[in-house]
């Protein structure tokens, strides 16, 4: 995600924060954040979520995500990813994506697999 100019603010305890300035080329033909490239942030924050709730090194694989986009994505964003609930190897987890005024403008849903 460094590739991108992903900002990690933390990881722990279940939850998660990054963020991101959109740049043109993470812009879709309407100026906005492409659909992708939110997905992908989304993603990103639930399954660091979902691991920083083990002590070891483990990786989470997406098992299943839903998105809802509520708005557009502009400017600098920050993703929130937090755990719902979790097992020894799955967990439930969502995360939303906030804009520069503290708007919701994507939220999802997510399942993952925690494996070494």
């Amino acid at each position: 995600m460094a590739h991108l100019g992903v900002v990690p603010e933390y990881a722990e305890g279940g939850k998660s924060r990054i963020s991101l300035v959109i740049k043109p080329e993470f812009e879709n033909s309407f100026q906005i954040a492409h659909g992708g490239v939110v997905m992908t942030l989304l993603d990103f924050a639930m399954g660091a979520a979902a691991r920083s709730t083990v002590n070891q090194q483990l990786g989470a694989m997406t098992i299943d995500m839903n998105v809802s986009f509520l708005r557009p994505s502009i400017g600098k964003i920050a993703v929130e990813g937090s755990v719902l609930k979790f097992g020894k190897t799955i967990h439930y987890c969502e995360a939303v994506v906030l804009n520069e005024d503290g708007e919701v403008t994507a939220k999802s849903s997510g399942t993952f697999m925690l494996r070494r």
